[in-house]
């Protein structure tokens, strides 16, 4: 899901998970599918898959091979009620898989979506030496997921991660340590590049680009739950790009790059920016064909 994604709303719960003693994981599992589905949820089987795993401690793998196995709900009815009421899967599970890489997640931070690989893919083009030594700077890094995935691809690189939220820099450190890249990674808390000197050879962000307006658009899951600081783009979507963009000439080495995470039907208005700054642009589609990751050449 993206932060594109526009608001539907959910429909009144009609049924409730089975509350007749203990059930079978196979049981559990329906019941527990059908109140998610009744809520509106897009992939409820595998919503409630993941919930019930996390209830028993136990792999969802194990819980297709053993369906016949009893189940205790009570753990389970919860967490259904709460992904129900719209609180996002991944606050509730702690966790989310990114780059196939598990990441710890918080209402500090931005959920990490698969639209933001684009990110990482283009970056791993401009920088495709594995043994290269690279600096790389992460602005607004939040859970470190952008930083993280790369510095896990590029064992040579180093990489400083930078967020205007204490909690949000602290849990990119923790991901940062389980995934043994705590010794190639430095997170700070500051107001984009006002906390860093220095040049990078990189430069990575997922900005804020939802105008203020269209905010209270976005489905529950987001505009109720996710920080409103990694959403709210300004009037228009674009502040946070040009505070960034502005930045760049004193970030960037001389054969620099920076890539940009976009929002649907921001490629125009970003490139403007940009080339207006004096970058050569290029953009790279995600999987839906939206253009999602704006590269930025430094010019002679």
């Amino acid at each position: 899901m993206s932060r594109d994604d526009k608001r539907r709303p959910a429909p009144a719960l009609a049924v409730a998970v089975g509350t007749s003693g203990v059930q079978t994981i196979a049981a559990a599992l329906r019941d527990g599918a059908g109140v998610l589905a009744e809520a509106g949820i897009d992939n409820p089987r595998l919503e409630s898959r993941l919930l019930l795993a996390h209830a028993l401690g136990r792999p969802g793998a194990d819980l297709i091979r053993d369906l016949t196995a009893k189940a205790a709900p009570s753990d389970f009815n919860a967490l259904i009620a709460r992904r129900a009421a719209r609180e996002p899967l991944a606050f509730i599970l702690g966790w989310r898989e990114f780059w196939s890489l598990r990441f710890h997640v918080s209402p500090a931070t931005l959920i990490p979506r698969p639209d933001s690989e684009t990110v990482v893919e283009a970056a791993l083009a401009l920088r495709s030496d594995p043994l290269a030594p690279i600096s790389v700077l992460d602005l607004g890094t939040g859970t470190g997921c952008l930083l993280l995935a790369f510095l896990h691809e590029r064992p040579f690189a180093f990489g400083v991660g930078i967020d205007r939220s204490e909690s949000a820099a602290y849990l990119a450190h923790r991901n940062a340590r389980d995934l043994g890249l705590a010794e190639r990674s430095v997170f700070v808390c500051g107001d984009w590049a006002d906390a860093i000197g220095g040049r990078f050879d990189l430069v990575l962000s997922n900005p804020p680009y939802i105008a203020t307006a269209a905010l209270a658009t976005l489905m529950p899951d987001v505009a109720v739950h996710e920080p409103r600081t990694a959403l709210d783009g300004g009037s228009c979507g674009l502040t946070a790009y040009r505070a960034i963009i502005a930045a760049l000439p004193r970030l960037l080495s001389p054969a620099g790059a920076a890539v940009l995470e976009l929002g649907a039907g921001q490629s125009d208005a970003v490139g403007a920016i940009s080339a207006a700054a004096g970058f050569r642009v290029e953009t790279r589609s995600d999987l839906s064909g939206t253009s999602r990751a704006m590269i930025l050449h430094v010019t002679p």
